[in-house]
């Protein structure tokens, strides 16, 4: 998968993987995933009505935010994956009716340490979101181990 390439016209899943995470997450509001390799996933969101921020249809960040971390999930592709920390830039503004694309590439595997490397673009190709999320691989799931 080529981050800064463009976006292939394919909206169907062809996933090389099974998916192990985020399983139950809402498609409609963090976007559905098109493909998932080794280390890799694509995933696509259509931003609807009830992600805008204001009366001209400004998206708000925080679904486009959803949308890069489910990737970068999946791209990780283990049920005990959660998130570290993460660095984002948004790079153009989204509105309701575009469709975004987030392609995530783990960069580097240390131990327990995934990072992971996300792209957003809009439908003409136009890169609209790049992030660097730093996940980690627990041993059991997260509000097990939180007690």
């Amino acid at each position: 998968m080529i981050l800064r390439g463009g976006i292939s016209a394919a909206s169907t899943l062809k996933a090389t993987m099974k998916q192990d995470t985020h399983l139950e997450i809402d498609q409609r509001l963090c976007g559905r995933v098109l493909d998932i390799g080794e280390g890799s996933s694509v995933v696509e969101l259509g931003l609807v009505h009830e992600m805008r921020a204001d009366a001209t249809g400004l998206v708000h960040g925080g679904f486009i935010f959803g949308a890069a971390d489910y990737a970068a999930m999946v791209a990780v592709n283990d049920p005990n994956v959660v998130l570290g920390s993460a660095q984002v830039r948004f790079t153009r503004p989204s509105r309701v009716g575009d469709t975004l694309r987030f392609e995530a590439r783990v960069d580097t595997a240390e131990g327990r340490k995934r990072t992971v490397a996300v792209v957003g673009r809009a439908a003409d190709g136009a890169e609209v979101f790049i992030g660097t999320y730093t996940c980690f691989v627990l041993d059991t799931h997260v509000l097990q181990t939180a007690r």
